[in-house]
């Protein structure tokens, strides 16, 4: 401040800049320039205005379809579900049928042997039918214990040696359906 302070005044200075600076805008913009370049401003908002409605309205219609996508696939998922519980019960009909059969014929008699021989034809029925449609029993008996498809409920001693650390018996067989687990072997493990 003290500066500035001390700088002589002189009028003819700030006069001399402004009227150089007056001079430079003059020569540098022609008359039909100085309209141009007034008009510039508004020209190109009316382009980026233009610009802003065209992508609103991309994005409008990119939401719109994205939320007909999201409507269509859950609808397509639940259709989906619908339909396979519908293939596996329309599988699973012959097997009720014959139950139905079997306790018809069986229902007078006294022989053990019959009933036991229609359970069995209709039990290897249902598992066939279940085999088609992708169930897998798994077996565990002898096996080595693996924590992602067995469930070990109780640890007995070791009948012979060879079982310690595997699996001595199983209490519910356990299943996957393709390469998913549906419910686990509970097992028996020998100490």
């Amino acid at each position: 401040m003290a500066d500035e302070q001390n700088l002589p005044q002189d009028d003819n200075l700030t006069g001399n800049a402004d009227h150089v600076a007056g001079e430079m805008t003059e020569e540098t913009t022609g008359p039909g320039e100085a309209a141009a370049s007034e008009g510039a401003p508004h020209a190109s908002g009316s382009k980026t205005d233009a610009e802003l409605a065209d992508l609103k309205d991309k994005y409008l219609r990119l939401a719109a379809e994205f939320e007909n996508y999201k409507r269509r696939t859950t609808k397509e998922r639940a259709d989906l579900f619908k339909t396979a519980n519908q293939e596996l019960m329309v599988a699973l009909l012959p097997v009720l049928d014959d139950f139905d059969r079997a306790r018809h014929h069986t229902k007078e008699t006294e022989d053990a042997g019959a009933v036991r021989e229609s359970v069995d034809i209709i039990y290897n029925k249902l598992q066939k039918t279940l085999s088609q449609k992708g169930l897998v029993t798994m077996e565990a008996k002898g096996g080595d214990f693996d924590p992602e498809l067995h469930e070990a409920i109780t640890q007995i001693p070791a009948p012979s040696e060879d079982l310690k650390g595997k699996i001595v018996d199983e209490v519910e067989k356990g299943y996957s359906l393709g390469d998913r687990v549906i419910r686990h072997a509970k097992v028996v493990l020998g100490q």
